[in-house]
Parts: structure tokens; C-alpha cells; sequence
């Protein structure tokens, strides 16, 4: 699965949130969520805990 950049930020943005706060609300290491934005494949678990960390669906942030 790869993110959408933008969807990210701006769910981000909305949950005020810096990449720091996002990879201790995800409890992913911060080399995997750099690869998250990045836009690199990830596994769909991975997508799934950046998503709960933000607190939306996955299909908000990924590409489409």
C-alpha cells in the first residue's frame, strides 16, 4: 500500500500533529514511517496504525 502525501498532511495537519507525534501515536520505528512518507510500499498493517495513530480510515490516506 503507498499514502497519499497530501491526504496525509493534511490529516496531519488536522490532528495536530508533527512526524514525531504521529510515530509515537503509531508505535512504528520512525525508519518505517519515513518509508510511510516517503510513498514507498508498506504492509497494510503498518498503513492501518499510521491511520489509527491520526485517528482516520485508511482509505483516507492512501492513494487511490
Amino acid at each position: 500500500m503507498k499514502v497519499n502525501r497530501k491526504k496525509l498532511e493534511l490529516a496531519m495537519a488536522t490532528a495536530c500533529m508533527n512526524t514525531e507525534d504521529l510515530q509515537k501515536a503509531s508505535n512504528i520505528p520512525r525508519a518505517t514511517l519515513n518509508n510511510v512518507i516517503s510513498g514507498r510500499n508498506v504492509r497494510p498493517g503498518t498503513m492501518g496504525k499510521v491511520a489509527k495513530g491520526l485517528g482516520v480510515c485508511v482509505t483516507e490516506i492512501i492513494e487511490d
